[in-house]
C-alpha cells in the first residue's frame, strides 16, 4: 500500500500535461482550499477532484462486502464522508467542483477532458 500514490497519479498526469497544453493555468494539490483539490483555479473559485476509485469508494455500497477486512470498509467509508464534508465546505465558501474518477479518464481521456473545458467554460463564463 505504501507503493500506491496520493499525488502525480498517472490519471491526474495527464489531465496536467493536457491544461498545460491548452495554456490553461492552475494550481495543483491547492492546500488552503477544503480537501486540496488536485486542480484548483483560486481566483475563479473552481476545483476539480480526480478520485481514485478505491481509496474514494467508488460502487462502495455495492463492493462493501467484498472487502477483505472490516479496517478497509470503515477506512473506505471515513473517506467517502470526509470527500462530502470537505465538497460541501468549499460549496458554502461560493466554490464551484468537479469530481471524476480515475478509471474515467484513464479508459477515455478525451471524454473526461471534455468534461472538464465544459466545466471550466460554463463557470468561467458565468462570473463575467
Amino acid at each position: 500500500m505504501s507503493k500506491i500514490r496520493s499525488k502525480n497519479t498517472k490519471a491526474e498526469l495527464i489531465v496536467f500535461r493536457e491544461l498545460r497544453k491548452r495554456k490553461i493555468y492552475f494550481q495543483k494539490h491547492y492546500k488552503k482550499a477544503a480537501g486540496s483539490p488536485d486542480i484548483a483555479f483560486p481566483r475563479k473559485k473552481m476545483a476539480i477532484f480526480i478520485d481514485g476509485d478505491f481509496w474514494h469508494g467508488r460502487n462502495f455500497a455495492k463492493d462493501k462486502n467484498r472487502l477483505p477486512k472490516k479496517y478497509w470498509r470503515e477506512k473506505i467509508g471515513t473517506n467517502i464522508l470526509r470527500d462530502k464534508k470537505k465538497g460541501a465546505r468549499l460549496k458554502r465558501k461560493g466554490w464551484k467542483i468537479l469530481r471524476l474518477w480515475e478509471s474515467d479518464i484513464l479508459k477515455d481521456e478525451e471524454n473526461a477532458l471534455s468534461k472538464i473545458i465544459s466545466f471550466l467554460d460554463k463557470n468561467i463564463k458565468s462570473k463575467i
